[in-house]
């Protein structure tokens, strides 16, 4: 019998890889040719301005600040007769609101005259602001719903760009969005007061070391994107997938990732074709992507980019995620960004690649190869652990989401406990330095701050720790435990808070000591071996998934937030929002707001997958089951009619309508937790209820669904199963 299951899955197996040449537009093939050709970057400005605006506008972009009204007509102006000859009749301020995804009003050049015709405008005002309604993006409270002015701001360090369509194009504009009250309602404004705040206190510890030129000190990040692609004619009979991007249900596939013959293998050459799409849009859009690879799941890639500065990749990052999500569909694919859509193998994430540079171009985080580098390498260094030993909590709360929860603490992913992982030759050294004996197999004596060279330390300080959450890998920090789906913006802002505030603990100290006539050497060999010896307990270079680290981590005060709800709860604990508060990240207002849309948004989404779910299984698994009963009771029937052994069919017959019945109470259960989650007063209380309530339900829900699909005849299941959903490329 032909269902829609497998007819979708024929014509997914004979899809060829499409023609790039069918729908790429661009004149030059060489990738260095189209690289930020979409984009209005200091090359076009500099052509198209007055070589004084240029100038001012050059040194707002580099040094920070805001467009001068005086010229803002001038840029505007140019940026407008540069778009409308790309092809674009619209602009749009694009901002990043609280809901984790990008948001876009889009308005046309085109004003009426008074005289009945039609001219192109686009003035500085236009540039420099907008008012897009508010009372519809989650606000925490900081708006009422029947207040609707939002206020979005140009932010000049990023550049405007064109996003082309079949159809035409539009000038993006990258921008802030903030309240009528002045209030952050984004991600964007709180990073950039977290990189503002951060080069502060870094140029303090750089003065000290005699460097007077530094004029910034710079936050870099490179975000690995993880995802899975799925032949959208598999997914549109997924209603989990197109709803929620994951599974719901699903029997695991007889073969998944036990073979590891997916990770690096080959690419299929329809995903190569999307690959190499995506590529060329990011290259238009001056995103340098660098890496692709399958990732260690059936059906999971990976697209990894050069570092750039925090702002600009978290920007990046956000196109990125747009760009997979949109040409998959070109290419015959739904880009799945969920963190778990899978159960039982790898989830994704997004290894956030961090580091800092001085604007000299100096990676602060490089030991280097002189006792001077190599001092100032170590301050930073006992900065870091005692930002991630102090502020662990915080740095958690830019690892949260229902999504990552499925998937924190599994083979793919770190725990949820916060530790850094430094490698043997680092680690020797430190305890070198605490104890005030030679580090070993070095071969040196006792280290002696500014004076003694490091040993050398390779790139690869060690073999990975693929179970730390926070390693460091030769000259930059991974914090690998944010999930794929999420906005590299809230880890970057807790890191780059719980550095400003570690930095500044250690400037005031040295500050001190130096002014009161002791020498730097001299503080820094009694600071140091203090601070490392404080810290110590953070760093960890053993198995994060072995039970035993969980009880070692609580002896060592570590933290263990192991889900969002928990994670979240702490979001206002004194301590932790005096981590935000004293860098100036945000307000009081601002911390309880964002707490507040992290519960609700948690809550609705495992609501949503309950809803789901329990459609799912009303009418398409609870039906294909009963359809198997009659099937198998029938067969039973002629068995019998014909044989006396009939135990097999009456053991098949049973089990099958044991978890049919079962399933049904289990949806009943599901549908009561739901309305309890409905009916709870609160965001805090329905985030609860979900996690305590909602989930065990679907969880239960699932196990029998499951076993049906074992148990169903494979024509009478409707579903796309697992193998075909991973294997189907």
């Amino acid at each position: 019998m032909k269902n829609q299951r497998s007819s979708a899955l024929l014509e997914a197996l004979s899809t060829a890889p499409l023609r790039l040449s069918d729908v790429n537009d661009a004149n030059a093939t060489d990738g260095a040719d189209v690289f930020g050709c979409h984009v209005f970057g200091l090359d076009a400005m500099r052509k198209r301005l007055p070589k004084d605006v240029y100038r001012r506008l050059a040194r707002i972009i580099s040094e920070g600040g805001r467009l001068d009204p005086a010229i803002a007509d001038v840029v505007a102006n140019a940026m407008k007769d540069w778009a409308i000859e790309m092809g674009a009749d619209h602009y749009t301020h694009w901002f990043q609101p609280m809901t984790g995804l990008t948001a876009e009003k889009h308005d046309a050049f085109l004003s009426p005259t008074p005289d009945g015709h039609m001219i192109n405008e686009f003035s500085g005002k236009m540039l420099i602001s907008g008012e897009p309604d508010a009372s519809s993006f989650p606000s925490g409270g900081i708006r009422s719903t029947f207040e609707a002015r939002g206020y979005t701001a140009w932010d000049p360090s990023v550049p405007v760009f064109i996003i082309r369509n079949d159809n035409g194009a539009t000038l993006h504009i990258p921008t802030f969005f903030y309240a009528y009250s002045g209030e952050a309602l984004d991600r964007k404004i709180p990073l950039l007061r977290s990189l503002d705040a951060l080069s502060v206190q870094a140029l303090r510890i750089l003065r000290l070391f005699g460097n007077d030129t530094a004029q910034r000190v710079r936050a870099s990040v490179g975000p690995e994107q993880e995802y899975f692609l799925v032949d959208r004619r598999l997914a549109a009979l997924r209603p989990d997938l197109m709803l929620t991007g994951r599974t719901l249900q699903g029997a695991p596939s007889p073969k998944g990732q036990e073979m590891e013959d997916h990770y690096f293998g080959a690419i299929p050459g329809r995903v190569m074709s999307f690959m190499q799409d995506v590529e060329r849009e990011l290259q238009k859009l001056g995103i340098p992507a660098k890496t692709r690879h399958n990732e260690v799941a059936p059906g999971q890639f990976e697209l990894a980019p050069i570092h750039e500065e925090a702002n600009i990749a978290c920007d990046h990052n956000m196109l990125t995620m747009n760009m997979l999500r949109h040409l998959a569909a070109r290419h015959g694919f739904v880009c799945l960004l969920h963190e778990k859509p899978f159960a039982g193998v790898n989830g994704s994430g997004k290894h956030n690649n961090w580091s800092l540079t001085d604007s000299e171009g100096n990676n602060l985080l490089n030991p280097g190869s002189t006792p001077q580098d190599n001092a100032q390498f170590l301050v930073f260094l006992a900065a870091v652990l005692r930002a991630v030993h102090l502020h662990g909590a915080a740095l958690r709360l830019g690892a949260i989401g229902a999504g990552n929860d499925h998937r924190l603490g599994a083979n793919e992913a770190p725990p949820a406990i916060i530790s850094v992982f430094l490698g043997q030759e680092l680690t020797g050294v430190i305890e070198g330095i605490i104890t005030g004996k030679p580090a070993p197999n070095t071969g040196s004596g006792v280290m002696e701050i500014g004076v003694s060279s490091l040993p050398p330390l390779p790139i690869d300080t060690s073999d990975r720790n693929r179970t730390s959450p926070f390693a460091f890998t030769g000259n930059k920090f991974e914090f690998r435990a944010v999930g794929s789906s999420q906005s590299v913006a809230p880890a970057n802002i807790a890191l780059n808070a719980a550095m400003t505030c570690a930095l500044q603990d250690i400037a005031d100290e040295l500050e001190k000591a130096t002014a009161a006539g002791k020498t730097l050497n001299a503080t820094l060999q009694e600071l140091l071996p203090r601070l490392f010896r404080q810290h110590s307990p953070v760093v960890f270079n053993g198995n994060g998934y072995a039970e035993a680290w969980k009880e070692e981590a609580a002896s060592r005060g570590l933290p263990n937030y192991p889900d969002t709800v928990t994670a979240v709860e702490h979001y206002s604990d004194a301590d932790v929002m005096q981590v935000f508060l004293r860098a100036g990240v945000l307000s009081e207002r601002e911390i309880l707001a964002r707490q507040e849309i992290l519960f609700e948004n948690y809550a609705k989404t495992v609501r949503i997958e309950g809803d789901v779910l329990l459609r799912m299984v009303s009418s398409q698994i609870l039906p294909a089951a009963r359809r198997a009963e009659d099937s198998a009771a029938r067969l039973l029937m002629h068995v019998r009619a014909v044989s006396e052994d009939d135990q097999a069919e009456n053991e098949h017959f049973r089990t099958l309508r044991s978890h049919a019945g079962q399933l049904q109470q289990a949806a009943a259960g599901l549908a009561e937790a739901l309305a309890i989650c409905r009916a709870a007063t609160d965001a805090h209380e329905m985030a609860r209820v979900a996690r305590d309530t909602v989930l065990p339900a679907m969880r239960l829900c699932r196990e029998h669904a499951d076993a049906l699909e074992m148990l169903v005849d494979d024509e009478l299941w409707p579903l796309p199963t697992y193998a075909e959903l991973l294997w189907t490329h």
